[in-house]
């Protein structure tokens, strides 16, 4: 939830890249932190959590269950999600 709101430290906002492939040679595509922002924040966390699991079939399945939202608005309103705080 609120996954448009993430803050960074330093210049990652312009300096961090994310890169996908097509698959086609010369058809590498990359896109700064703050574009991936713009466009789906969501999938900034969905990529960050990726990175921290293992490269397995668990793994896989893990990221499927895994459920991240731009806005405050979710579909799973029965379960009463409640705000973490965290002090920095």
């Amino acid at each position: 939830v609120n996954a448009g709101k993430i803050s960074v430290t330093g210049n990652k906002r312009e300096e961090k890249r994310y890169y996908r492939h097509s698959g086609y040679p010369g058809g590498i595509k990359s896109r700064t932190l703050n574009e991936m922002l713009d466009r789906r924040p969501e999938e900034v966390i969905r990529l960050a959590v990726k990175g921290m699991l293992p490269r397995n079939r668990l793994a896989r399945k893990q990221l499927t269950k895994l459920k991240v939202y731009a806005g405050p608005e979710h579909p799973h309103v029965a379960q009463q999600p409640k705000p973490l705080e965290i002090n920095l």
